[in-house]
């Protein structure tokens, strides 16, 4: 028993030993992250590191961190940041956010993000180049505002991204529930009968193929861009309304897309009905649209319905027969 007692002790003493070394290193490692970005230009401070969590957890508060890239423009700030990780390999993390407001700027823009229990568990390959293997991120009640005005707001959020094969290569899901658009959009639809205030359902599922791996040099360097994009499914359902689209997308150097969607809208005339009434579809070519639309949707049987091929190319979007304008280039900044 006294010699089960002493392994125990000795038991205890190395863990112990080896939990303040790691912290320790961890600590320093992230001290000298801040300091490396200071010499490349950024701004990159924080008030104060605490590190608790003995003996299974390395727990770090990092308080008001601050970081502006210059190369991009791009800043973000918040009251503070937990980082959690594993004692016995530091590669599994979570990652907390405060319920206080984010500021998150790009050059003279900002916008506030504010989101109740925003976490991030992250699993990341072994090495000195950090690969993300998967993401998890979600929260509850959240919202974007930009000049103290509400832009956007929802009821909960949840991403998933994981690393297929291809260390470029990732199954990435988004759904956000009970979604508020902006609130011009809103009062411009308040004459609009049946349709609630909040979006039901806002989702994504694809895979995505990226010019470069998600490792730390996505953070110190920059953001790998999309370049092959499978569409499994992208939704919106509002009240009555369904858009659905599938597809495959490829993006050139610039982020300029070109490929071919499949459109499935549900009750397309509301939508007409809904851009009509926000004043962007007047009614006299709302009259020509429909009568367009109105033979698709009979090619399907189910003139409540319509499926529409989405084409983007040479930098521009037509829905059909329908050109619609320019395309969106899609660059992570």
């Amino acid at each position: 028993m006294i010699r089960w007692t002493k392994l125990l002790l000795i038991a205890a003493c190395v863990w112990s030993l080896y939990w303040a070394i790691a912290g320790w290193g961890l600590r320093q490692g992230l001290d000298g992250w801040f300091a490396e970005q200071q010499r490349q230009g950024w701004q990159a401070d924080y008030a104060a590191l605490h590190t608790t969590g003995f003996p299974l957890h390395h727990h770090h508060r990092i308080t008001t961190p601050a970081l502006a890239d210059p190369g991009t423009g791009l800043a973000w700030r918040a009251d503070w940041l937990d980082i959690r990780s594993l004692a016995i390999w530091p590669g599994t993390l979570t990652l907390r956010l405060p319920p206080t407001p984010q500021k998150l700027s790009y050059f003279d823009a900002t916008t506030t993000i504010q989101a109740d229990g925003l976490r991030a568990d992250l699993q990341l390959a072994p090495g000195s180049a950090l690969d993300l293997e998967e993401l998890r991120a979600q929260s509850n009640d959240w919202s974007l505002k930009s000049d103290d005005k509400l832009d956007l707001s929802g009821e909960t959020f949840a991403l998933e991204m994981s690393q297929i094969g291809d260390p470029a290569q990732y199954q990435i899901s988004a759904r956000a529930e009970g979604v508020l658009p902006h609130p011009l959009l809103r009062q411009r639809l308040a004459a609009t009968q049946g349709v609630p205030d909040r979006l039901d359902v806002v989702a994504i599922d694809m895979e995505v193929h990226f010019d470069t791996g998600w490792d730390r040099n996505a953070i110190e360097l920059r953001r790998p861009q999309p370049r092959e994009i499978t569409l499994h499914l992208a939704e919106a359902r509002w009240g009555p309304m369904r858009i659905k689209a599938t597809g495959d997308i490829s993006l050139d150097e610039t982020g300029l897309p070109e490929g071919d969607l499949a459109l499935q809208v549900e009750n397309w005339q509301d939508i007409l009905q809904m851009a009509e009434t926000a004043g962007n579809l007047p009614p006299r070519v709302r009259a020509g649209i429909e009568q367009v639309l109105q033979v698709f949707a009979g090619l399907g049987g189910n003139h409540r319905d319509l499926d529409l091929p989405l084409t983007l190319k040479s930098g521009y979007v037509a829905l059909g027969p329908l050109p619609i304008g320019p395309a969106p280039r899609l660059v992570l900044r």
